[in-house]
């Protein structure tokens, strides 16, 4: 297998990503640790809250994949002046899409989750989190494009300092609003969704001045902002509208699996939040080399080196096995440490270990799935990627329905269902990649 990139080149490329994302990690484990020394019923309803309201950020994020595969490839084809009409024909559609989103969770959510929840209490806690929450729509969304351009460019060093700025004003926001402090009242579980909202602003903020003052926005065509055009934007959407419906579905079945476990009761999905918040170290770590394989590929593929592809898929998923397996390891031999930092509560800690077991030992399946998936993105061939996650997501839901509603498992075992997934998506995504007819892909 030939490859272009080394290690080392991989690695300068990977880290900031990885640094990026494990500062927004941090985002996740602070509402779950100050949360779970407010009350199981707040730490159940943020986890189906928070996975709820990522249902609505996927879509958004879905969007700017499929613009970060195209940044990408006219980076690797040299025309870089292209980049700025694409960055702003995303941020049109974005902002748009907030819009619409706000105005129909802010309407409807409190309708859907009070059916849906079996519990009223955590029903009526994650809409309190919900109606703030959804506030960050228009920030979020809009970072994503600027994530989008720093990531198809290749310049992914300022993602780190970004969510540095973003991790330290969640910590500071979400200490203040949920617990009450500087003579403000405590608003808990609100208090966590203001918090994060608020983080987000920042973080975009930091976004537009970092690039105005540190990037040639003339290299990049970005010193003029063009009038709307809905002739690109149809033809960005060729790309990205199926990222964005391949994110929607896999976050729907990923809020599926939660509001399943709150049937078994507010104690397993206490235990799901809080393995979910240890599994999202492990998971950013994979998906930082496995977004860095995707742009690279996408590179590649622009610069006429599709030999190459193989590759480098398999030394990005050599590099995410290093990283993520000896982390995983450590958290199996010290789980009480590790469960420690989410919640004071010792039984709860107890009941956990179980499920941190089995949801660290998914990732041996995890890594690869979630490289070859990003390497199937990076082709430009999304629709093949977005059905090739259909085809898994039916296998997914058919094995959490019949283990998590019919045999009732424990919630421990209901973690498997992450080996089903991966180990389907690896499948389908390897035979693809082997096959080559993504070679013929044009975008």
């Amino acid at each position: 297998m030939q490859t272009k990139y080394s290690y080392k080149e991989i690695w300068i490329i990977a880290y900031p990503i990885l640094v990026s994302l494990l500062m927004e990690q941090l985002i996740g484990m602070t509402d779950t640790a100050y949360l779970g020394r407010v009350g199981e019923v707040e730490l159940g309803a943020s986890a189906i809250a928070g996975t709820f309201y990522m249902v609505i950020f996927m879509v958004a994020f879905g969007f700017s994949i499929g613009t970060q595969i195209l940044i990408a490839r006219r980076n690797g084809e040299g025309h870089h002046r292209e980049i700025g009409s694409l960055f702003y024909q995303g941020l049109y559609f974005q902002i748009g899409l907030a819009a619409v989103i706000f105005v129909i969770s802010y309407l409807f959510s409190p309708w859907l989750l009070r059916r849906i929840v079996s519990s009223p209490h955590i029903a009526d806690a994650a809409i309190s989190y919900l109606n703030w929450r959804v506030f960050g729509a228009f920030f979020s969304f809009t970072a994503a494009i600027f994530r989008a351009f720093f990531i198809g460019t290749t310049q992914t060093k300022t993602l780190t300092l970004n969510s540095v700025v973003m991790v330290l004003s969640n910590v500071v926001f979400n200490y203040i609003l949920i617990f009450g402090k500087l003579g403000l009242p405590a608003l808990g579980i609100a208090g966590a969704a203001i918090g994060s909202s608020l983080a987000e602003a920042v973080s975009l903020v930091f976004f537009i001045i970092y690039t105005r003052k540190r990037i040639d926005i003339r290299k990049y065509g970005l010193i003029r902002i063009p009038p709307f055009r809905f002739d690109q934007l149809k033809r960005m959407l060729d790309v990205a509208g199926w990222t964005m419906i391949q994110n929607f579905f896999s976050l729907s079945t990923w809020f599926l699996f939660f509001l399943y476990v709150e049937h078994l009761g507010e104690r397993s999905l206490a235990i799901s939040n809080i393995t979910r918040g240890v599994s999202g170290i492990l998971f950013t770590i994979m998906i930082a080399f496995a977004s860095t394989c995707g742009s690279l590929i996408s590179n590649l593929i622009g610069a006429g080196h599709s030999d190459c592809v193989r590759g480098t898929i398999r030394q990005h998923i050599l590099m995410g096995y290093l990283f993520v397996l000896p982390l995983a390891a450590l958290f199996m031999l010290f789980p009480e440490a590790v469960l420690g930092i989410y919640t004071d509560m010792n039984d709860l800690r107890e009941a956990s270990i179980p499920a941190l077991w089995v949801m660290c030992s998914t990732y041996i399946v995890l890594v690869p799935a979630n490289v070859y998936f990003q390497a199937v993105s990076g082709t430009g061939n999304t629709r093949t990627a977005f059905a090739l996650e259909m085809l898994t997501l039916v296998i997914y839901t058919f094995y959490i329905t019949y283990i998590i509603l019919y045999l009732r498992w424990d919630v421990a075992w209901c973690w498997t269902s992450e080996i089903v997934y991966g180990t389907f998506t690896f499948v389908f995504c390897y035979i693809y990649i082997r096959r080559g007819k993504w070679r013929l892909k044009v975008i």
